[in-house]
């Protein structure tokens, strides 16, 4: 139910503000949004998986955080991350 280690350094490399950034709250939002998306295919297929929709809710929880973060710090960079990553808001 995670995500493959090549899929998460893809999305790594395609958000990172520089080389080697893994913290950014761009590049963690990301690697959050790919989990989400993979759990919620999950959650398709095996509705009754409580454990798994908590894992879920919490991965969307703590984006949600992230997403919060970083509008009150620089609202620029909020705005193309949802644009970039496609999230409603």
């Amino acid at each position: 139910m995670s995500i493959l280690p090549e899929r998460k350094q893809a999305v790594i490399k395609d958000f990172a503000r520089e080389e080697g950034d893994t913290g950014s709250p761009e590049v963690q939002v990301a690697v959050l949004t790919a989990h989400i998306l993979n759990l919620t295919e999950h959650m398709k297929q095996h509705v009754k998986d409580v454990h798994s929709r908590r894992g879920l809710l919490m991965k969307v929880n703590k984006r949600r955080k992230l997403l919060d973060y970083l509008k009150r710090k620089d609202e620029g960079r909020y705005l193309e991350l949802i644009k970039r990553l496609e999230i409603r808001r």
